[in-house]
């Protein structure tokens, strides 16, 4: 499947755009491919687009002033990432971008989704459902962080995305929960 069929079936889960609308909205969609490692957005940076991933695994995170990495999503097939603060608010990137897995992405600018949002009320529509549902899984982590044990996490990390564990480093999944890799390893062995 091509990356303007994924696209099509992911919009048409939350909203039905006919052919000439559907047309129109991936005419702004840019294909990007990156490569295992490599960096999209670094902190610092001029944020001026977000990425629809068609295959392949991305990494936001941030590391601290003693070098721990702190990983806020990773980004499989059908996800979106980017830095989202500093897309929306011009200002500069606060977290950082790059490849777990050599990655094909499309890449949509702000300005175009600006745009298409005031021309097609339809986009508009699945774009808010899907910043919505970003918005109650980050709620949904931040209470899993603050409510449950890195056991607990676990568990319902792999119940919700299995394909992580062979897809993901697990220094990286051990980033992600909060835990160190000997955690991890721990937790897996002993399930």
């Amino acid at each position: 499947m091509n990356g303007r069929e994924i696209l099509r079936q992911h919009i048409n889960k939350t909203v039905q755009l006919n052919d000439e609308q559907f047309n129109y909205f991936f005419s702004f969609f840019k294909p990007v491919s990156f490569k295992k490692k490599q960096s999209i957005i670094s902190i610092g940076d001029t944020v001026e687009c977000e990425y629809f991933v068609l295959n392949g695994c991305l990494k936001t995170f941030v590391v601290n002033d003693e070098q721990k990495m702190h990983i806020l999503q990773f980004a499989t097939k059908t996800w979106w990432a980017s830095d989202y603060n500093a897309l929306h608010n011009n200002t500069n990137a606060t977290v950082n971008l790059d490849c777990v897995s050599d990655a094909d992405t499309l890449c949509l600018f702000a300005e175009d989704r600006e745009r298409v949002c005031k021309e097609i009320h339809e986009v508009e529509t699945f774009l808010r459902w899907r910043s919505n549902k970003g918005y109650i899984g980050l709620q949904k982590r931040i209470l899993s962080l603050l409510n449950n044990d890195a056991r607990s996490r676990y568990e319902e990390l792999m119940l919700q995305y299995p394909e992580l564990y062979n897809l993901v480093p697990k220094h990286l999944i051990a980033a992600y929960l909060g835990v160190s890799r000997e955690t991890l390893s721990r937790l897996y062995h002993s399930k």
